[in-house]
């Protein structure tokens, strides 16, 4: 469990991915954004998280992530304060997940 986490790297993520670990993956980017390059995952656009709590599991861990990381922190900061224990940023974003994992997606 990812509990009291503050945040997944890049790497970590991926292992997660390779080993099968459960987790939900939360895309918070605008849909430009998403349509420019993706890792997968669950697309709930920041301005739209307060009202769509309901798809954000709590029975397992959950990463949520943006381009950069910065929205997602304050995303994750949110979800806290409303008593999710289970939610952590993807480091570095997207981008970092292009720099470590993936650099064939494409950079905005």
């Amino acid at each position: 469990m990812i509990e009291s986490m503050l945040a997944i790297t890049p790497q970590e993520l991926a292992d997660w991915k390779k080993n099968g670990e459960p987790f939900q993956l939360i895309d918070i980017r605008e849909q430009y954004e998403v349509d420019t390059c993706t890792i997968g995952g669950h697309h709930i656009p920041m301005g739209e998280v307060a009202s769509r709590l309901a798809e954000i599991e709590r029975s397992m861990p959950v990463i949520i992530h943006c381009k950069s990381g910065r929205r997602s922190e304050a995303v994750v900061a949110y979800l806290t304060r409303l008593g999710y224990t289970n939610v952590t940023s993807l480091e570095g974003g997207i981008i970092g997940w292009i720099d470590a994992i993936d650099p064939t997606l494409e950079r905005y």
